[in-house]
């Protein structure tokens, strides 16, 4: 009794929120609330309509206090994939929206909701963390590839996949159903979009053979719009570029590869105080934003970013809402005091509609 009290509550301040947004009929709000009333006394929970569903979407953008692009909130385009039951349905929807989002390198802000999780429906997940992820094996040399996807890569050679071993393989696309056991599904090279890290001025940058994908799509986390939570709903926008160059491939957990980069450009690396490794990450960023442009795939830098937001918050004082954020989130990992975001401090209230990590689904291999 409890949970369907408190899940009509959070529909009814969805219903209101949308109804005030949307500057909609005092009469289609009453009415929409009570036949969400009826619907969730009758089977435990209630579905969205298709406006529904993609206004809660944008607003879940607006509301996630970890992203610093914002601004593009109500560009996001909404995909309704509710009807969609087995693993192979899913699958064509995932890649779909790989092709869409990709949109020649022109990155479109894209998100699929498959069926949410309601009584009677078995759980729908995507064990990926993002549709497009690198393999990590195991060697006895190290890791080659990418450490974070280690775990991950051993489940799915454990379902019989197989990769080519190399630093740069593209992981399948992995969903559960319920207790089901997971299946994979290759995605088709020809929709994967994908750069070549390249260096404007150091031309023996390309020796180091790295490369990224073009599209971030976050496919692990957890939408919630209105007390339903949609368990599968991957979404993208487009990366800011140290995502790449200061995280994906400058982490020293991750592909490691400052050190190289400095011996590339003949830095001193005897000592910490010759900076070296800042140096070297300021010209692997150089690399990515440039490999991107050049290639024609969107991307945006921190600083361009960081004045975005600003705008953002403005957008949002002048419609009178509350500016949230996460302070360590939305500072960007190079150089975040040339950005006016690190000179101040934001409000971490948790707003809803908003994604949320989700427990992983456990990835369980051999010994």
């Amino acid at each position: 009794m409890l949970e369907t009290q408190r899940l009509m509550e959070e529909a009814d301040a969805f219903i209101r929120l949308l109804h005030r947004e949307r500057q909609l009929e005092d009469s289609w709000r009453d009415q929409r609330i009570t036949e969400i009333h009826a619907e969730i006394q009758s089977s435990g929970s209630y579905a969205h309509t298709v406006e529904e569903l993609a206004y809660g979407a944008k607003l879940a953008w607006r509301n996630n206090n970890r992203c610093i692009g914002r601004l593009f909130w109500d560009s996001l385009n909404v995909i309704d994939a509710r009807r969609l039951q087995t693993e192979e349905e899913i699958a064509q929807a995932l890649l779909a929206h790989i092709e869409l989002a990709t949109n020649g390198g022109k990155i479109r802000p894209l998100v699929t909701a498959l069926r949410p999780a309601s009584p009677g429906n078995e759980e729908i997940r995507i064990l990926n963390y993002q549709l497009i992820r690198y393999a990590g094996y195991e060697s006895a040399d190290g890791i080659v590839g990418d450490p974070d996807s280690v775990a991950l890569t051993k489940r799915c050679m454990e379902l019989g996949w197989r990769g080519a071993g190399t630093n740069f393989d593209v992981l399948p696309l992995v969903i559960q159903i319920g207790d089901r056991k997971p299946r994979w599904f290759k995605i088709p090279d020809e929709i994967i979009c994908e750069v070549d890290i390249v260096h404007p001025e150091i031309a023996s940058f390309s020796e180091l053979e790295l490369q990224w994908y073009g599209v971030p799509i976050v496919s692990n986390m957890r939408l919630e719009i209105g007390g339903i939570h949609y368990t599968a709903a991957p979404f993208n926008g487009w990366y800011m570029g140290t995502e790449i160059g200061a995280r994906n491939l400058a982490d020293q957990s991750r592909y490691n590869k400052l050190p190289q980069v400095a011996e590339l450009m003949g830095l001193d690396r005897s000592r910490e105080s010759s900076l070296w490794r800042d140096k070297a990450l300021v010209e692997l960023n150089v690399a990515v934003l440039h490999s991107f442009k050049r290639q024609g795939v969107s991307i945006v830098d921190h600083h361009t970013a960081a004045h975005q937001f600003g705008r953002f918050e403005e957008n949002e004082r002048a419609a009178g809402r509350a500016i949230t954020g996460n302070w360590v989130w939305l500072i960007p990992p190079v150089s975040p005091a040339t950005t006016e975001i690190f000179h101040r401090p934001f409000d971490n209230t948790v707003v809803r509609p908003n994604f949320f990590n989700q427990a992983p689904v456990p990835i369980l291999t051999r010994s």
